[in-house]
């Protein structure tokens, strides 16, 4: 039984060493002339690249997103954040950075406000818990008050305009 080659030894086995398709022995089915695993031949099929030289992990370069892509996904990250708190504007501002001004903002200003809202839940509540319920009409007010900016900021979306929450703490810049 053969064994796989290492990266520096030549394929020595019969047939293909990845499909075990028959071939001459010394040489794979795909790489006529060449041994498995040469100097500046890639693994995997002839001719196979994995990922263009400097692109980390061979992950697809972003293409830039059209406008009416950006305007899209930056409704999405607002509403996605008067729905999900900050997880749905983190995913769209990690998968889509670089990829276009207007929502990479978007995405942002919807993420630092969503980290806002929750810090005000956090700080009313625990005020509510101090003073024995007293102010706990202050943690509906939070709600309400990240509703209606959330929908100022999808509806600005929908006209492509650059929204800024009235309140809100920059975490990311």
């Amino acid at each position: 039984m053969t064994h796989p080659p290492q990266p520096d030894q030549p394929w020595t086995g019969s047939g293909d060493p990845q499909h075990g398709a028959p071939g001459q022995p010394g040489q794979p089915s795909g790489a006529p002339g060449q041994p498995y695993g040469a100097p500046g031949q890639p693994y995997g099929a002839p001719g196979q690249q994995y990922g263009a030289p400097g692109q980390q992990y061979g992950a697809p370069q972003g293409a830039p997103l059209s406008p009416q892509d950006e305007k899209t996904w930056a409704i999405l990250s607002h509403i996605g954040a008067i729905l999900f708190s900050f997880v749905v504007p983190l995913i769209v501002w990690l998968v889509y950075r670089g990829r276009g001004p207007y929502l990479e903002d978007q995405a942002k200003e919807a993420l630092n406000f969503s980290l806002t809202v929750l810090i005000g839940y956090v700080g009313t509540s625990i005020l509510a818990a101090v003073t024995l319920g007293l102010l706990s009409p202050l943690v509906p007010l939070v709600s309400v008050a990240a509703l209606i900016f959330g929908i100022i900021a999808a509806v600005a979306a929908n006209k492509f305009t650059w929204y800024r929450y009235p309140v809100c703490i920059r975490f990311i810049k």
